[in-house]
């Protein structure tokens, strides 16, 4: 039968399961094809919160959301064109979030008595008729992989491990995708275990002639290529980016790198993919808990490594002490939270943005600190090494907030080349006469970096307040108020050391969109929506929310309305209306998962005409 080819500039595809069904795994090769066919893509790994949930369950769904197209690819998509469902709970969790039309492949051995039970179905849903208005594909994978192995000698109990390759065999057969990436990785992954090789590639190309020799796939879809920039590009995640960044970042300032961390979900990646730069000298301590990681890598900075500690939810609670500590001292510190639900231990495995004020003011006493934050997954690399800028030119511990949607998520990440990459560089005094731990730079307020050993520069750091140039410990009032402000200017100046804010759309009016960390992907993509409606609205993307840009408070005040989209009840809303005192609407959003554009657009659109402000 002659196969229909239909062009998309877009699409999304969900595939889902339990736990134990490898959705990951096929949605992480998916969108790495896609890459190397030439497509913007952007993900987002699903996890249920539990270690591991009972089988078939509802709330033991795992799935891997892949967006892919030909350009503006900022999110992981709204609503699924296409759903991979293994069984019945993965197709009734994420039914909701399918297009009208859209189409389901779904494993007839996951549709059984127990699963529907399990999924809460009445009926079988693939033979009710309940999904008439989806093009739905049912397969019995187990039976299929069984015919395509007859003749080979394949162990039995590989078969039903290979079902989540054969349902990407179908997906990469619906969407013109190539085969090669897949096998040269599968041949990488097992090398040495043919049987697993062999069974995994004849999985995949059984998925493939599957769909290619049933009548019923009739249409098959073209992506074509992106229009990116020419250069080399990889896919990346946001916690590979920070980790590489690191790497990169102390390679430039010709510094050893330190990583003192405690595995918490879901910074854990970043620890795992340092441990894998040992070549380039890079040492990392897995330490017994939050606490000793933050205090170890304090530690690293006072011998003179470019030092960083990474967490997650309430492993940012265990370091606060430890971080006011490292702000007393006066080092440079990178401290990556990568933000999940909370409070307490929350959704382990969901994003939100809810660690802002406790960057901000999460410390007793006045404990100023710099605070970055990645608005993407390739963004992570470049703001990585901001951070570490910031860190060494100022002498100061810096708080990067990245989160489980940016941490997880993937995209297309140029490699840049060394030249590009801005210059980093410690500042360590050599002069011994007149050496004074807290004796200052005039133009940026830091004290003195010198390496514990040298005659002549020998000094004690602690948590006791200091005395001002001479570091010992002082309990002076005077004193103490006087080092308090020094240290607030201190953050205060990097304002002169980091960009203007710029303002996408008319530079004033009725209607700025402000957005900050993962919410630029949708709010980028509801702005370009509307503007391409004919509305006017303007946008403005803040990395630098601690200090804010100087000419922040300048731009807010060249129109009527500002309005923040944040996954928390609106901290950055907080911090503008205290700071500039205009008043600020939020668009919030607390559901474990990251804003779509569509939603934002809505509400946006509303407010566009009907001069309403939301609530």
């Amino acid at each position: 039968m002659t196969k229909i080819l239909e062009h998309l500039e877009e699409a999304t595809i969900r595939f889902a399961g339990d736990s134990g069904d490898g959705m990951q795994l096929v949605g992480t090769q998916f969108s790495e094809t896609s890459g190397f066919a030439g497509n913007e893509v952007n993900t987002f790994p699903d996890y249920p919160s539990e270690i591991r949930a009972p089988e078939g369950t509802l709330y033991g769904v795992s799935a891997f959301q892949v967006h892919f197209g030909t350009h503006n690819i900022h999110t992981s998509g709204d609503l699924i064109d296409v759903l991979v469902a293994m069984n019945a709970s993965s197709l009734k969790v994420n039914m909701n979030n399918l297009k009208r039309g859209g189409i389901i492949i779904a494993n007839t051995e996951g549709f059984d008595a127990r699963n529907l039970g399990l999924a809460k179905y009445s009926a079988n849903p693939l033979e009710d008729g309940s999904l008439q208005d989806y093009e739905v594909h049912a397969v019995d994978m187990t039976k299929e992989i069984k015919a395509e192995f007859g003749e080979l000698d394949i162990p039995s109990k590989l078969i039903g491990k290979v079902k989540n390759i054969f349902s990407l065999g179908i997906a990469y057969w619906l969407f013109h995708r190539p085969l090669e990436p897949t096998v040269n990785w599968i041949n990488k992954k097992f090398k040495g275990k043919d049987d697993v090789i062999l069974a995994n590639v004849h999985a995949l190309r059984a998925g493939w002639n599957y769909a290619e020799k049933k009548g019923a796939f009739q249409r098959q879809y073209v992506v074509d290529r992106s229009p990116l920039p020419p250069g080399r590009y990889r896919s990346i995640t946001g916690n590979e980016a920070v980790a590489l960044g690191l790497v990169v970042a102390a390679r430039k300032a010709n510094l050893p790198l330190f990583l003192g961390s405690y595995p918490i979900t879901p910074a854990t990646d970043i620890l795992h993919a340092i441990s894998g730069y040992k070549k380039y000298g890079v040492k990392h301590l897995q330490a017994e808990d939050e606490i000793a990681g933050i205090c170890s890598a304090i530690g690293a900075a006072f011998g003179g490594s470019l030092a960083a500690t990474t967490t997650s939810g309430p492993g940012l609670s265990l370091k606060t002490e430890a971080m006011g500590l490292a702000v007393m001292v006066e080092l440079p510190l990178i401290i990556v939270d990568v933000q999940r639900a909370g409070p307490s231990t929350g959704l382990p495995t969901k994003p939100e943005q809810g660690d802002l004020l406790m960057g901000m003011f999460g410390r007793h006493g006045e404990a100023p600190m710099p605070i970055l934050a990645a608005s993407g997954s390739a963004d992570c690399f470049n703001i990585t090494l901001e951070a570490a800028r910031i860190a060494l030119k100022y002498m100061t511990p810096v708080l990067l907030l990245s989160d489980g949607y940016i941490g997880q998520a993937s995209e297309p990440w140029k490699i840049p080349t060394v030249t590009a990459l801005p210059d980093i560089k410690p500042y360590f005094t050599k002069e011994q006469e007149g050496y004074a731990p807290y004796k200052r730079d005039p133009e940026t307020l830091r004290r003195l970096w010198a390496i514990p050993g040298f005659e002549g520069m020998e000094h004690r750091i602690g948590g006791l307040e200091k005395e001002d140039g001479s570091g010992n410990v002082s309990s002076e009032g005077v004193n103490h108020e006087k080092m308090v402000h020094l240290r607030q200017e201190k953050i205060n100046r990097i304002a002169n050391d980091i960009p203007d804010a710029v303002v996408e759309g008319e530079q004033s009016g009725d209607l700025l969109m402000l957005s900050w960390g993962s919410t630029y992907g949708a709010a980028k993509t509801a702005y370009e929506r509307l503007r391409a409606k004919g509305h006017t609205l303007s946008f403005l993307h803040l990395r630098y929310l601690n200090p804010f840009p100087k000419n922040l408070g300048e731009i807010l005040t060249r129109f009527k309305r500002v309005v923040v989209p944040e996954l928390n009840l609106g901290q950055l809303q907080w911090l503008l209306q205290a700071k500039y005192l205009k008043p600020v609407t939020g668009i919030n959003k607390m559901q474990g998962k990251p804003f779509k554009s569509s939603e934002l657009e809505e509400k946006l659109e509303r407010m566009l005409t009907q001069k309403e402000v939301l609530v």
